[in-house]
């Protein structure tokens, strides 16, 4: 998003003024800021720096009163009243604008770090005479002095330093930087104390004019932003001259909207959440928040463009769900579509179950439960019927086996919500995931780990097409999912492969590999299939018929397995695979010559 020249302006502000107007609540931080985390060292090192002249970078401010609105919070270390409005919110420059408030104008001890990253607190204060000493490295002129104001060595057994009274300050010639925009007490108690000698008021205007006016006079260029800077700009921005490089999660960014109007967006997440937080919905355990901010955003503009296409209206409203627009997601909009979103969530788990998807780890594309969970919440009732649970299949395999919901998603979300209800309703043609998804024969050979979401997708047909554990014959379901510890594993065994001269890039495919319990796996061991075959008859009570039924559930020819064949079990069973996988996505299955040997 572009802003024009009118957007934005540059001025330069007193130091002075700025800190003022944070003590008086004028500027305030966007609830989204992180904490003040700038320890002793840096804090000296801007001091240092203000006190000889030079720059230490711009500050951007947003000006309130415009429809960004944001819950907002004092700088660190300001009590206000729980009713108090910000004219302006800081942007960039908090580190900076907090150390400074801290240690000019708290009045009372700095909590901060030490170089060790140790708890301290403490006052600064500098050295009048290393001060006004032009060979002395000004930094090393700073003093960061504990909170009783006594500095003890030896264990604390003596005292270095005291600085507990104004009187012990003058005698020492340490002047305390919260005096720095009031100095002329300080001043006078000074001079008396030195019983007005020429000498110590003479070392006194030398340091007021070359320290003291330094802070008084100090500039800083303030970049405001206008308040009709759009939301999504604010964030835009505030991301591109962060000094700390923080990026903020949509999330994050939304909280500290709607704390605005006193809606917790992080509590009603967690409330969510509940919804699926039990062993029954396992498969939704990888959905993050932003997931579901999307997934709402996705319908939410559904809704709308729905509604101004019905009123025939020229403004044509696009659906999206992409960054921009989830920043752009009123509360209202969150409020109407989040508990749609909740049982969209619960009904893609159980829409997965069915297509023996059980888990996280076994799920093919997290990102696909975003429009699964839009499009059951579009149709309602209409999602249970037969005819739109076949479409919705062969829409959700398509993305699996055409492996279209890696990358960048958000375009794809925005298509297939409308194109799969239109369909699903008979108003529209297949959606374009389902005509562009292929699935080409040879991807069965390069399909060899869970990073892929065609190899979990096969995993998930084989065991929805019925195939049963080699030794107790049980269909794989829910229960036995984890009870027996199913899993995917080699057909021929990767030892009996390497033995034989067998590829791993060949051996390691999905074509070899099946999913079975953990018990059964340690049977088959490391044995050619004819033996632990003869192993499963002999030592597992498993006839040869039930035997040889329980594998033809797995597509596998029984012929070339007994004889160690694999070859020829290799070809056959890509065959089947191939047939499975096109069913699914109810597509022609290609020519099998096609896949490389």
């Amino acid at each position: 998003m572009r802003l024009s020249v009118e957007s934005f302006g540059i001025e330069k502000e007193f130091l002075s003024d700025l800190l003022r107007q944070a003590r008086e609540g004028r500027i305030q931080l966007p609830e989204f800021q992180r904490g003040w985390v700038w320890p002793e060292p840096n804090i000296i090192g801007l001091l240092s720096s203000i006190s000889l002249g030079y720059p230490v970078g711009t500050t951007m401010m947003l000006r309130t009163g415009g429809q960004t609105r944001f819950k907002e919070r004092p700088v660190e270390g300001i009590e206000l009243p729980a009713n108090s409005s910000a004219e302006r919110l800081l942007l960039d420059g908090q580190q900076r604008l907090t150390s400074l408030y801290q240690a000019l104008m708290l009045n009372r001890p700095v909590r901060t770090q030490n170089e060790r990253k140790h708890e301290v607190e403490g006052w600064f204060y500098v050295d009048i005479d290393q001060a006004l000493d032009e060979t002395y490295d000004r930094e090393n002129a700073f003093r960061f002095i504990p909170a009783d104001r006594v500095v003890r060595t030896d264990f604390a057994r003596s005292v270095e330093l005291d600085l507990s009274t104004p009187e012990k300050e003058y005698a020492a010639g340490m002047f305390p930087l919260t005096r720095v925009f009031d100095a002329d007490d300080w001043a006078e108690g000074f001079r008396e104390h030195h019983d007005y000698d020429k000498a110590a008021s003479k070392r006194w205007q030398a340091f007021n004019k070359q320290f003291v006016k330094r802070f008084e006079q100090y500039l800083v260029p303030v970049i405001e932003l206008s308040a009709t800077t759009p939301r999504e700009a604010v964030c835009q921005v505030f991301e591109k001259v962060n000094t700390g490089g923080i990026t903020l999660t949509v999330f994050e960014l939304l909280t500290a909207t709607y704390a605005a109007d006193e809606f917790d967006l992080r509590q009603d997440w967690q409330e969510c959440q509940q919804h699926w937080a039990d062993g029954h919905y396992q498969v939704l355990h990888g959905v993050a928040e932003t997931d579901f901010l999307q997934a709402i955003t996705l319908l939410a503009t559904y809704r709308k463009h729905a509604e101004h296409t019905d009123a025939q209206s020229d403004r044509a409203l696009r659906i999206g769900c992409r960054r921009s627009d989830m920043l752009r997601l009123p509360l209202e909009d969150y409020r109407a579509c989040s508990r749609d979103i909740v049982a969209g969530l619960k009904a893609a788990a159980h829409f997965l179950h069915h297509r023996y998807i059980f888990d996280v780890k076994s799920l093919p594309y997290g990102s696909q439960l975003i429009p699964l969970a839009a499009i059951h919440a579009v149709l309602g009732q209409e999602w249970n019927t037969h005819d739109a649970q076949q479409k919705i299949t062969r829409w959700y395999w398509s993305g699996v086996f055409g492996e279209l919901y890696s990358g960048t998603t958000e375009t794809r979300f925005a298509r297939d919500l409308p194109e799969v209800v239109d369909w699903v309703r008979g108003k529209g043609p297949e959606p374009r995931t389902v005509q562009e998804a292929q699935f080409p024969p040879q991807r069965l050979h390069t399909l060899r780990t869970r990073n892929s979401a065609a190899y979990k997708g096969i995993y998930a047909l084989l065991m929805a097409g019925g195939a049963q554990d080699w030794i107790s014959g049980n269909d794989v379901n829910a229960a036995t999912y984890f009870d027996e510890a199913v899993d995917i594993h080699h057909i021929f065994p990767k030892a009996w492969c390497t033995r034989n001269g067998v590829p791993r890039t060949t051996y390691d495919s999905i074509v070899n590999k099946t999913p079975l319990s953990a018990h059964t796996n340690r049977v088959i061991g490391s044995a050619a299939p004819s033996a632990y075959l003869a192993r499963l008859i002999r030592g597992e009570g498993v006839s040869e018929d039930a035997l040889l039924k329980h594998l033809q559930t797995h597509l596998i020819d029984t012929k070339p397995l007994s004889e160690d064949d694999f070859w020829a079990f290799f070809e056959r069973r890509e065959r089947e695979l191939l047939d499975r996988i096109t069913a699914a996505m109810g597509t022609d299955r290609p020519d099998p010559s096609e896949a490389a040997s």
